[in-house]
């Protein structure tokens, strides 16, 4: 198997995407990018106020062009946001060249999470059933992930161990 570049979190706004690969990044020595964070810093504002005053279809290209220009780095670990693996050309850029680990959370879970967090502009006007629906559709699309992280009910550290345990065995397996 060739070792692949980069490791990088998708899944679902709000399902620890984040705080797990800042972790995992830390126990690995690695260096640490979270997109939602890199599209703040250069649009010089949140992303609820992109969508709010530029749109989703704008937030979309800025994401896949920062996005993009990340995967290109080498060893390091990714956070994407919860919509950017709905993208093809990011998708595929992913899974053909990078460790991709979907965390995945019960709905029911998810919108205790979510439930009037303005920060995610998406989540925050949608009803429970929607938001039920928006995870169902998405699911399709982040099981082409390579690995799969069950979330539920289980501590940050016990998700991270996981993960190390799955890149060192691949390490391990690659070198043959």
């Amino acid at each position: 198997m060739k070792s692949k570049e980069n490791i990088v979190f998708l899944g679902m706004m709000g399902v620890g995407k984040t705080s797990i690969g800042f972790l995992v990044s830390k126990k690995l020595n690695l260096s640490f990018l979270d997109i939602d964070q890199l599209i703040e810093k250069e649009l010089g504002m949140k992303i609820s106020k992109v969508f709010e005053t530029r749109g989703e279809k704008y937030f979309r290209e800025i994401e896949e062009k920062i996005t993009l220009k990340s995967l290109k780095l080498k060893k390091i670990v990714i956070s994407l946001g919860g919509g950017a693996f709905l993208n093809k050309n990011i998708r595929d850029e992913i899974l053909n060249n990078h460790s991709s680990y979907w965390l995945k959370l019960n709905p029911k879970i998810l919108i205790k999470r979510l439930r009037n967090n303005s920060k995610r502009p998406i989540a925050f006007k949608l009803t429970n059933n929607e938001l039920i629906d928006l995870t169902k559709k998405r699911s399709n699309i982040y099981s082409k992930a390579l690995y799969k992280i069950d979330c539920d009910n289980r501590s940050k550290n016990e998700i991270v161990n996981e993960i190390l345990n799955i890149y060192e065995t691949n390490k391990i397996n690659s070198k043959y």
